[in-house]
């Protein structure tokens, strides 16, 4: 696409595109990144271990992950329009019940609102509305839409543990609280003419697997599924311990916190450029030819992370693990819809969401348990990494034999 096409292409589609961005940008305030830099705060405020702290947080994702499975398959019925303010109020809910609980008993409900709001139905509404939305440029439109989310991650946490030397943790999430809210009118402004689905299911649709549409139950019988749950879940489990442990892993390589989160940008600057390639090349070649080998980075990087101890080589180590990242961001929504077309797009994507969501919550309650048990970050992450190659492989594997259905 040249320039002048592209500057017309984002003019034309400016409100739906700018409403996805605004979308994957709150989401922010339900994703690991930001929740973890108060894990300090939380562990304190409620006497929690490593462990039991992770095993809170697993239940409220894992609860989460099985609402999404309902709730995600809303998108096919309601306009974002109407979705979207409902998903933020709740989103806004949250963060107050966080900026106010005291009860411990009360803290895996506060996490599950958290992940399902925000984690969950703003990715997952911002995610499947722009891969029923734009069919040519699928891969433009979500990696366009995925930069609210990079933003977010970018900026929110220097922002935010910054903002902790002049105001209490729980005084942040009040103002969390307060950007969302103020957020839904301008998200309804955006979508005053909304593309839906009810008016684009015979003219926009596109075909999968068998030239046909596959129902979610469909889907769940074909073996493709299964091969890609993986490479679904491992991104999510992974990363998000990564984050979650960050206070953890700073500690333990003699980082001060800052300086581990002021890489942040970094990491954030080369998932967009990854997220960006991989949108332009999945509508140059499509996702069938990239899937297999795009988590190969991120067992590099986490590799990197085990050997090292210095601040600059965890930089080496986020780049690569930010170029998995970013194209992680675009490539499996296409996915679904490339192979198993865009008609039910919306319920097979919240399934993809909760094996997503599951892994967010596997990934710390399992890394907690075992810095309990005294095994290492580095040690797992050296284990996390053999995963990754293994989940290569398991993608060529089922996308290979998917291949000869089209």
């Amino acid at each position: 696409m040249t320039p002048f096409n592209l500057r017309r292409y984002l003019i034309e589609n400016a409100n739906w595109l700018s409403a996805g961005v605004l979308l994957t940008f709150l989401s922010s305030y339900g994703q690991t990144f930001f929740i973890s830099i108060f894990s300090g705060q939380i562990r304190a405020e409620f006497g929690l271990s490593h462990g039991s702290w992770g095993a809170i947080y697993s239940l409220g994702t894992t609860v989460s992950a099985v609402v999404m499975i309902w709730a995600g398959g809303l998108t096919d019925i309601f306009r974002v329009r109407v979705l979207g303010p409902v998903v933020l109020s709740g989103l806004a809910l949250a963060a107050l019940v966080m900026a106010t609980n005291s009860a411990l008993f009360l803290l895996p409900f506060v996490i599950f609102l958290l992940r399902l709001f925000g984690q969950g139905m703003s990715i997952h509404l911002a995610q499947v509305a722009m891969a029923r939305w734009f069919t040519a440029t699928r891969g433009k439109a979500l990696s366009i839409a995925s930069l609210g989310y990079a933003i977010g991650e970018s900026l929110l946490p220097l922002i935010f543990v910054a903002a902790m030397a002049f105001l209490d943790w729980r005084w942040l999430w009040v103002i969390a609280a307060g950007v969302t809210i103020l957020s839904i009118p301008v998200l309804i402004g955006l979508l005053r003419q909304e593309r839906t689905p009810q008016s684009l299911s015979d003219a926009h649709t596109a075909t999968g697997m068998q030239d046909r549409h596959w129902t979610r139950r469909a889907a769940l019988l074909h073996p493709l599924f299964w091969f890609m749950a993986p490479a679904i879940l491992g991104p999510s489990a992974f990363i998000t311990a990564f984050f979650f442990h960050q206070v953890h892993l700073a500690a333990v390589k003699d980082w001060p916190h800052i300086q581990l989160v002021a890489l942040f940008p970094v990491f954030t600057g080369v998932s967009i450029l990854s997220m960006f390639a991989a949108g332009w090349a999945l509508d140059k070649w499509g996702t069938a030819r990239i899937m297999p080998f795009y988590q190969l980075p991120m067992a590099i990087g986490f590799a990197i992370l085990s050997a090292i101890d210095t601040i600059s080589g965890a930089l080496i180590g986020l780049i690569f693990l930010a170029l998995t990242v970013g194209a992680n961001n675009t490539l499996p929504s296409a996915f679904w819809a490339e192979f198993y077309g865009t008609r039910h797009i919306g319920a097979i994507k919240a399934l993809a969401t909760a094996v997503m969501v599951l892994g967010s919550a596997i990934g710390p309650a399992l890394t907690g348990v075992l810095i309990d048990r005294g095994v290492s970050l580095g040690t797992q992450f050296l284990w996390i990494a053999v995963f990754f190659v293994l989940v290569c492989v398991l993608a060529w594997t089922g996308i290979r034999r998917a291949r000869a259905e089209f």
